[in-house]
């Protein structure tokens, strides 16, 4: 697995994050060392695909990057008939996850397309998955957004949102704050490369509160909705339509 050294001294990366190649090539690394609970949230997936997908469907993964979601999904679905739609806006990423996923052996069928989520038809839903994709948007967009993943999915279908978030609490915010710099931390990153990321991320990762994003979800029609892991400031939130 390539490490991240993106944002180190020798590197000097400047401006803005962005999904390019070379981002691309160390992605699991920095996935692994950068959110907690991350690989915890993909096995939770492969698990709700088993449970919730149904026979003769579509299901999503928005924002696919290099596809750790749709093999999850993929390994989860035990009914005929489904279909996997990936989708990626970032050049490396799906040519990068068109590799990925042809290397894997599966009979489940999956598209892997470059285009923007807000763009992307979502119809014969039962499972829609946007991990880590949703704080990328501009904020007066995401409920458009809700509300067509709700529409194009089918009753009892399931929704699944993975955010990094906000507390309201700005006492535990800073908490969060901290636990997840150590976290960086614990994994080899160095104060230089924790401050880089900050910077370079801030204004292209809007953040929102939990209560923020089970009011759109609601809002936009699914009929229950709740956190089913948290690690620090990283939630992954499911709904069910």
């Amino acid at each position: 697995m390539p490490r991240d050294e993106i944002y180190t001294e020798q590197n000097a990366a400047t401006g803005t994050f962005e999904f390019s190649e070379a981002v691309a090539e160390v992605f699991p690394d920095m996935l692994k060392r950068s959110i907690p609970g991350y690989e915890a949230s993909i096995r939770a997936i492969r698990s709700l695909a088993q449970q919730y997908v149904q026979p003769d469907s579509h299901c999503y993964d928005l924002g696919c990057s290099l596809g750790a979601a749709t093999l999850a999904m993929r390994e989860g679905i035990n009914v005929a008939g489904c279909r996997i739609i990936a989708i990626d806006n970032a050049p490396a990423m799906v040519s990068r996850c068109k590799e990925i996923i042809a290397e894997d052996k599966s009979d489940i069928s999956v598209d892997i397309i470059a285009g923007d989520v807000r763009y992307t038809d979502i119809d014969n839903a039962s499972m829609v998955v946007m991990n880590y994709t949703l704080q990328f948007l501009p904020i007066d967009e995401r409920q458009q957004m809700i509300g067509k993943i709700a529409k194009g999915m089918r009753p009892g279908g399931v929704f699944v949102l993975s955010e990094k978030v906000v507390d309201e609490d700005p006492g535990i915010e800073a908490m969060l704050i901290d636990l997840h710099h150590n976290f960086k931390r614990r994994h080899a990153y160095s104060e230089l490369e924790i401050s880089r990321k900050r910077a370079a991320i801030e204004n292209v990762l809007v953040p929102e509160s939990v209560a923020k994003h089970k009011e759109r979800m609601r809002a936009a029609g699914f009929q229950h909705v709740g956190v089913w892991l948290r690690y620090f400031n990283f939630v992954s939130l499911v709904a069910i339509r």
